[in-house]
């Protein structure tokens, strides 16, 4: 492979990482946010636990539905509109009118990541020369666990 094919290859694997970033950093982000969140809206233990997790149903109706999405439209087409709800998700979240703004915005998140978190891998692989591919796909994974640890210096 050309060594200018071989950085092209690396350039979309780190942007199509920051997928797993995100996925990492919005997982664990709420975990410092939630006291003030269930503080500001004086909620149950259960509404809290929906506040922190509806992101993750959100990720499972991204995932369901993006293989069969990145079938029709591409990979590339498709990781950018997880990269669309991920933005949407973190303007409405930044200053939500109710708790229940709070929630759509995280479910719309979550529908990002499970796009994400299924694609990018997947499209890393398609690009990636056979010799190198299991090193870029775990880039992804890299990516993830810099995400959590972000929150830690945030």
């Amino acid at each position: 492979m050309q060594k200018q094919s071989l950085k092209y290859v690396y350039q979309c694997t780190f942007v199509a990482a920051v997928g797993g970033l995100l996925f990492g950093y919005d997982t664990a982000v709420v975990a410092g946010a939630i006291g003030f969140i269930q503080q500001k809206y004086e909620l149950s233990a259960a509404m809290t636990g929906w506040a922190a997790s509806c992101a993750l149903v959100g990720c499972m109706v991204g995932a369901m539905f993006a293989g069969a999405l990145s079938d029709k439209l591409g990979r590339k087409k498709v990781l950018m509109m997880a990269g669309v709800a991920f933005a949407i998700s973190s303007l409405g979240i930044m200053l939500p009118l109710s708790l229940s703004w709070f929630i759509v915005f995280r479910f719309i998140g979550g529908i990002g990541i499970g796009i994400a978190s299924m694609l990018a891998p997947m499209y890393i692989s398609e690009i990636a020369p056979a010799q190198i591919r299991g090193r870029l796909i775990s880039i992804y994974q890299l990516g993830i666990v810099i995400g959590i640890l972000l929150i830690y210096f945030v």
